[in-house]
């Protein structure tokens, strides 16, 4: 658990230019924080104490505003900026060096029982206010863009935006780490305007010079 919450602050120093001491991040990241007392309550819901580990994410949620569920399984150098409306649900599974922004929901669908939140691979990005909902898998290096909804699975090394998600880009070479940020995420809407717009002007060029 300790090496975890190491690879943590790790992780907050990596993803984020404004951390400048440990001893500010320990205080004032609500991210952070709030993943140090998951790491205590996933402890004791592991050993089968369930009623305090879930009393520890309460406590956490209340003064952090992000709400884990004790059972969510997370990996190593899990980051959330600005932490403030993040949920993780019970069954929520979290790879390696994952990003968060505020307001992201890894949710369920209904009220049935048994696997009901998403699995995220490792190194994927999801962006401020975004849903991943149901039990889904979002493979490996993916980037999930701000306020979408996701409902379906999503293979490795794609972008996903939209309501409901859908995928954009897909390569099948692994992104570059350095490029998993969720600014930097294409709009589909706005190449196919630049593409009609480019397909009229060389219809009007073929009107005005029909001999050319």
């Amino acid at each position: 658990m300790f090496k975890a919450i190491g690879q943590d602050l790790q992780a907050v120093f990596q993803r984020d230019p404004a951390a400048r001491s440990r001893v500010e991040v320990f205080l004032t990241y609500a991210g952070f924080q709030a993943l140090m007392f998951h790491r205590i309550a996933h402890r004791l819901w592991s050993m089968k104490l369930r009623l305090l580990g879930r009393v520890v994410s309460q406590f956490a949620r209340w003064i952090t505003g992000v709400e884990i569920h004790p059972g969510a399984k997370i990996g190593h150098g899990f980051f959330i900026d600005h932490g403030m409306g993040v949920v993780i649900g019970e069954t929520a599974e979290i790879g390696d060096f994952v990003t968060l922004f505020q307001g992201v929901t890894l949710g369920g669908t209904g009220k049935e029982r048994g696997k009901r939140h998403p699995t995220l691979g490792n190194h994927v990005v999801v962006g401020s206010g975004a849903k991943v909902l149901g039990n889904i898998r979002v493979g490996d290096f993916v980037k999930i863009g701000a306020n979408s909804v996701v409902l379906r699975s999503v293979p490795s090394n794609s972008t996903v935006i939209g309501i409901p998600g859908r995928i954009i880009k897909s390569v099948g070479e692994r992104v570059p780490e350095e490029s998993m940020d969720h600014a930097n995420i294409p709009d589909p809407i706005a190449e196919r305007f630049e593409a009609m717009e480019r397909e009229i002007i060389e219809l009007r060029k073929k009107l005005e010079n029909p001999n050319a």
